[in-house]
C-alpha cells in the first residue's frame, strides 16, 4: 500500500504534474485522480482512502488567485481551506452554515473533535511558531467576475486563493484521520474566464516542482 497518495483533479493536470513528481512515485507514493469539482473530489477520496489507506495525502492541481499576494505562475502550499457554497442564498446575499450556526459534519461521539464546519485545519497539530499558509476557499462554482471574487472576499477575508477540491478531500481526509497538504498552482486570476491568458503550464510546473520538494522531504 502506499506511504503517500497524490491526488490530482483532472487529466489534463495529471499529465503535466505525473513526470514532474514521477521520480517520487514509486511502490511507497501513488498519483490518482480525484475528480472535478467538490462532489465528485469527497466521493473519489473516500474512496480512494479506503482503498490504498495511505499515511499521508497530497493534492495537487491548479487554483485561481483571490488577491495579489500570491504570483500567477507560482505555486503555495495550503495549510488551511475553507468552502464556499454551502449554506444559503446566492450572490451577494450568500450566507455560509457555519454563519447560521450549522455544522457540515457534527463529529461522532466519541470524538467531537472531528466535527467538520466552513474551515478545515489540514495539519491540526501544527506549532503554533510554525509559519501560517495562506487560506484557500474551495467553492462549487468558479468565481465568474469581480462580483464574485468581492463577495467571496467579505465572508472570507483571508482567502488567497479559490479551487473547486481542496474542502473535498479535506473533510474526507479529516474522517478517515489522515493528514493531508495541499499544493496549488496559481495559474490566473479568480473571476477572470478568459483562459487564453492563463499560464496552466507554469502553475502546474510550479506545483510540481513544490509537491515534489515535500514528496522528498518525507523520504
Amino acid at each position: 500500500m502506499p506511504t503517500d497518495l497524490i491526488l490530482v483533479p483532472t487529466e489534463q493536470e495529471r499529465r503535466v504534474l505525473a513526470p514532474l513528481v514521477g521520480r517520487f512515485a514509486g511502490d511507497a507514493c501513488r498519483m490518482e485522480l480525484c475528480g472535478f469539482g467538490m462532489v465528485a473530489a469527497a466521493a473519489r477520496a473516500a474512496q480512494l482512502l479506503a482503498r490504498h489507506a495511505p499515511a499521508r495525502v497530497l493534492l495537487v492541481g491548479i487554483a485561481g488567485r483571490l488577491d495579489e499576494r500570491l504570483a500567477i505562475g507560482a505555486a503555495s502550499r495550503f495549510d488551511r481551506v475553507a468552502c464556499h457554497g454551502i449554506g444559503a442564498g446566492s450572490g451577494a446575499g450568500f450566507v455560509t452554515a457555519g454563519s447560521m450556526g450549522w455544522l457540515q459534519w457534527p463529529g461522532d461521539p466519541p470524538d467531537p473533535s472531528a466535527a467538520i464546519g466552513d474551515l478545515i485545519h489540514c495539519r491540526p497539530g501544527r506549532q503554533e511558531d510554525e509559519p501560517r499558509t495562506p487560506l484557500l476557499l474551495t467553492a462549487a462554482a468558479a468565481s465568474a467576475g469581480r462580483a464574485d471574487v468581492d463577495s467571496r472576499k467579505r465572508l472570507f477575508p483571508d482567502a488567497a486563493a479559490e479551487d473547486m477540491e481542496g474542502f473535498a478531500v479535506a473533510a474526507a481526509c479529516r474522517l478517515a484521520g489522515v493528514p493531508l497538504r495541499i499544493v496549488r498552482g496559481i495559474s490566473n486570476d479568480a473571476g477572470d474566464r478568459n483562459a487564453a491568458g492563463w499560464r496552466i503550464d507554469a502553475a502546474l510546473e510550479a506545483a510540481g516542482d513544490l509537491a515534489a520538494r515535500l514528496l522528498a522531504e518525507d523520504a
